[in-house]
């Protein structure tokens, strides 16, 4: 018998056929019977409809006829299917195809509606939003430039070629011509200053020019300095010191700057109030300035990630590189460390620092020294520092770092890092901007540690060393013997170079010593609650010990203590950069004292460009200074403050004006005066 094979018509696929004998000895309708029942069983696992044809047999399965009709359905859905498939795919292939005009369109939509709001904003009410306006027009200006730069390069190049050798050919005579002039011009200008009354600024100067030449003697090679980065460093912290100390857009740009940052810098009160309770603020330090280090780390990280910050250090870097001379590398870093810190901003170029020549690597470890990250400077402004003059020193110790650095180490390699070799900033490695923010915030987990811990242990080892030098001092029957008087009389003549009152030198010298010995985070609380002290107007002196200074001092010491220089961060240097340049370790660890001596001395450098640019002005009203005099003896005889307030007195009663509103001075303060001023005047008598 034979067998036929069986059909699946729609789908193509065919059983076996058997071949059979008759002498097999099996019966016909036995295996007739077989047939059917595997050909059912196969149409059950199927749920097909099943023809088997057995000679003139016709067998129909009826059950099967309404599965029929989902089995077009589903031969219609595979074909649907591959139909959207090939709509996508074609979509996708244009999307590639018209990338960058499809970019264009997007980015010109968004453009055209921001203009749009502030537009609308400028009509509404112009003084209110005068920031957004000036901040869209630098904007505006950066991305024009950038798409300048980016497309027409080569032509620029060209275009500026001819003048830029001829500026080549003639620099050799030409640089001593305007560095003369810069001298000439700050000599003037201090002259024309001080014919006002002031003789503090000329101090100051003194100072800039003491410190200049303390690191040339002390340089590492005295005859292979390069007066360029000396001089144009020290050119760009007297313009920008000139524009932000004494033009009113200046002062009044950083002024609006640092009042934004102290609001900005609120909002992480939410945060350590929902941690730790209403009463947070009873922790100051704890729960009040540490969670601004983690908000603020936190913001620059999202920073990072957008590449904002890459651009800024870039545009920053490129400006020092192309005024000062300097190499790109250290142009880079010293541009980053105006808002990272010092360990941070290596990593902007990180690639390159086995190849950097050891003057380099000891402007990298200078521009560390010399400045403050972006998130201690939160920290310094909760205490209650000018955040004017905290972000003034900030940009201006950065030319002054590559300056003291270049002095005290001068290039003696060529270095074989420069433009020319495509030199590319690190990117991000967060994912997205929330992974951003996340690492932000676990990053400063080290740093809020960090301080944390230095400042417990400095201040119980400030505290033991008070102690063991106060009982020293008792046995030469002085117990006011401590570590800061110590540091006073050691940097007592570096801070009056500076421009600081004689009077307030001895103070601010103690705080350099807690600043260079410890950290600048003691520093700044001590100098926080002088400020504190004078604001509340209470009594100058008490027992013979100032309990405040005047504000150009504090100015001065502001300046003089933004800077990580101290013997911590040594460590905490040598260390980064170690693991960062592992081939760089011997390099590192032979110049990073020297870093530090130039990173100190950098600041040294600001604080008297700002002593000659601070404006004079009377720095306690003489209501308040002379209203709490209740002993004369509280008071030394030579107080300057004292003696200006007296003089305006006898001038204001000679003329019959009143110097206080509401109100006159007690006949207590005309002895004083009398006493100071030595005056047989009738009021006097």
């Amino acid at each position: 018998m034979e067998l036929t094979e069986t059909n699946r018509d729609h789908s193509g696929v065919h059983n076996l056929a058997f071949q059979n004998d008759s002498d097999d000895g099996v019966d016909d309708t036995n295996l007739e019977g077989l047939g059917d029942n595997l050909q059912r069983i196969k149409n059950s696992q199927n749920k097909k409809t099943v023809h088997t044809n057995q000679g003139d047999e016709y067998i129909n399965i009826e059950s099967d006829l309404p599965q029929n009709k989902r089995d077009s359905i589903d031969d219609e859905q595979p074909h649907l299917k591959r139909h959207l498939e090939k709509k996508y795919d074609e979509a996708c292939e244009f999307c590639k195809k018209h990338k960058t005009r499809i970019h264009y369109v997007i980015y010109g939509v968004l453009i055209t509606a921001y203009l749009a709001v502030v537009t609308a904003a400028c009509s509404l009410n112009f003084q209110r939003a005068l920031p957004l306006f000036v901040i869209t027009v630098i904007a505006i200006f950066f991305i024009c430039w950038d798409f300048l730069i980016a497309k027409y390069e080569d032509r620029i190049a060209t275009f500026f070629s001819h003048g830029h050798q001829y500026l080549k050919k003639q620099w050799f005579w030409l640089k001593w011509v305007l560095f003369a002039t810069l001298i000439i011009t700050i000599i003037c200008w201090l002259i024309f200053d001080t014919t006002k009354g002031e003789s503090r600024q000329l101090i100051s100067f003194g100072g800039l020019v003491m410190y200049v030449l303390l690191m040339l003697v002390f340089s590492k090679y005295p005859t292979r300095v390069a007066w360029r980065p000396v001089f144009s460093g020290i050119g760009m912290q007297f313009i920008l010191g000139i524009l932000i100390l004494r033009t009113k857009v200046g002062f009044d740009v950083f002024n609006w700057l640092g009042i934004q940052i102290q609001t900005f810098l609120e909002y992480s009160d939410t945060g350590a109030k929902f941690v730790f309770g209403d009463k947070y603020t009873d922790h100051f330090f704890a729960f009040k300035v540490l969670p601004i280090v983690i908000f603020f780390s936190t913001v620059m990280s999202m920073l990072y990630h957008v590449g904002f910050m890459q651009w800024l250090i870039g545009k920053v870097g490129w400006i020092m590189h192309i005024f000062m001379g300097t190499t790109p590398v250290e142009s880079l870093v010293a541009a980053g460390n105006i808002f990272v810190g010092q360990t941070e901003s290596p990593l902007l170029v990180r690639p390159y620092l086995p190849y950097i020549t050891k003057s380099e690597l000891h402007a990298v470890m200078t521009a560390g020294f010399s400045t403050i990250a972006g998130s201690v400077l939160g920290a310094y402004i909760s205490f209650g520092v000018s955040p004017s003059h905290l972000l003034t020193a900030s940009v201006m110790s950065a030319p002054a770092s590559l300056a003291a650095s270049k002095l005290f180490w001068p290039e003696t390699e060529k270095p074989l890092v420069t433009l020319r070799s495509g030199i590319q900033m690190a990117k991000s490695e967060s994912k997205n901007l929330l992974e951003a923010a996340s690492q932000g915030a676990s990053t400063s987990i080290g740093l809020v540690a960090n301080i944390a811990v230095n400042v417990i242990s400095f201040l119980a080892l400030l505290s033991f060393l008070d102690s063991a030098l106060s009982w020293v001092g008792n046995l030469f029957d002085y117990p006011q013997l401590t570590f800061e008087n110590i540091c006073a009389y050691v940097f007592m003549p570096f801070s009056f170079m500076m421009g600081v009152d004689w009077e307030d030198s001895f103070i601010v010298g103690g705080l350099l010593g807690y600043k260079t010995f410890f950290n600048e985070f003691l520093a700044y609380e001590r100098l926080s609650k002088l400020i504190q002290n004078r604001e509340k107007g209470g009594s100058m002196y008490i027992n013979g010990v100032k309990q405040y200074m005047t504000v150009r001092s504090e100015v001065i010491a502001t300046y003089a203590l933004c800077g990580f220089a101290n013997f911590g961060s040594l460590g905490l240097v040598i260390g980064g950069l170690t693991s960062i340049a592992p081939s760089k370790k011997k390099e590192i660890a032979d110049s990073a004292f020297r870093a530090m001596i130039a990173g100190t001395v950098a600041c040294f450098m600001t604080a008297c460009i700002a002593g000659m640019l601070t404006v004079p002005r009377l720095e306690v009203p003489c209501h308040i200074l002379l209203g709490n005099i209740s002993n004369f003896t509280d008071f030394p005889a030579n107080s300057t403050e004292l003696f200006k307030c007296c003089q305006h007195l006898f001038t204001s009663a000679n003329h019959s004006e009143q110097i206080i509103p509401g109100g006159n001075y007690s006949l207590n303060t005309w002895k004083i005066c009398c006493q100071i001023l030595g005056q047989s005047a009738f009021h006097c008598t």
